[in-house]
């Protein structure tokens, strides 16, 4: 799922080609896979050894001060997700530069789920985050991109849900924040996201794909609270997949149901 300008969203589906609920896994590795995981292994762990013995001897490395990246921007800030909710989404976060980085990586949490395909779900969703003066315009936006047509192209009911023996999958999982603006009143914040997408069941022709994407959130502070004026989003920073075996339509469903969802802090 993804977020579009001015918070229109668009949706990459799966390639259709190969049945991957059949039973398919990824091409096989030849018998040297198991040398190249020991070998792979062994490399991670001189790595973190170098690393954990660096300690603080500054001589020992060529790189200047100027070069090393800021903890800040790396490192969690220690403060704790907020407890509040209102509409089942965070709230409560901070006036600070951790408070609108936390309410970003939420809401792009929110308007990536399942619940903006079913309107009632989606009017709340999007009445909950939004600034007061964006709401009519991101709602219009949402409701003309999730059509009845577009339901139906990925293989929804009409309401959004998923038909008889499938699991509909719609997260986007935040992996990191960044802010590139901030005042006291305004905020813009990046929130660098794995996202899953499809439907999970034996006869699924959309099944669940994974994607990584960059969305942008322009944040108001408005009735004690940060809320979204705008959105966009752009593909990546996009890792190396591992070699981990496809998991079946079983599988991805009930993990679906049973892996729950986070309050993400800074």
């Amino acid at each position: 799922m993804s977020l579009g300008d001015e918070g229109q969203t668009r949706t990459r589906l799966p390639d259709s080609g190969g049945d991957v609920y059949g039973g398919a896994r990824r091409g096989g590795r030849t018998s040297s896979r198991s040398l190249v995981t020991v070998v792979g292994v062994v490399v991670l762990l001189i790595a973190a050894i170098a690393f954990a013995n660096r300690g603080g001897d500054d001589s020992s490395s060529s790189t200047s001060a100027g070069d090393k990246p800021d903890s800040a921007s790396t490192a969690a800030s220690g403060t704790k997700p907020v407890a509040g909710k209102a509409a089942g989404i965070p709230s409560g976060f901070a006036h600070d530069q951790q408070g609108a980085e936390s309410a970003a990586a939420n809401y792009a949490s929110a308007l990536g789920s399942e619940g903006m395909f079913n309107a009632s779900r989606r009017h709340e969703i999007v009445q909950t985050v939004a600034d007061p003066s964006a709401v009519t315009r991101l709602q219009s936006g949402f409701d003309a991109d999730y059509s009845a047509d577009f339901l139906k192209k990925i293989g929804l009911n009409n309401d959004g849900s998923a038909p008889a023996g499938t699991t509909f999958v719609n997260r986007t999982l935040p992996a990191g924040t960044k802010v590139t603006s901030f005042s006291a009143d305004a905020a813009t914040v990046e929130v660098w996201c794995s996202g899953l997408f499809g439907l999970a069941g034996r006869d699924s022709t959309n099944p669940v794909t994974s994607g990584w994407f960059t969305v942008t959130m322009k944040l108001n502070w408005s009735g004690g609270g940060w809320k979204v004026l705008a959105s966009s989003q752009k593909t990546g920073p996009t890792p190396v997949t591992d070699d981990n075996p496809v998991s079946g339509a079983d599988e991805i469903g009930k993990a679906v149901k049973e892996f729950g969802g986070f309050t993400y802090a800074r």
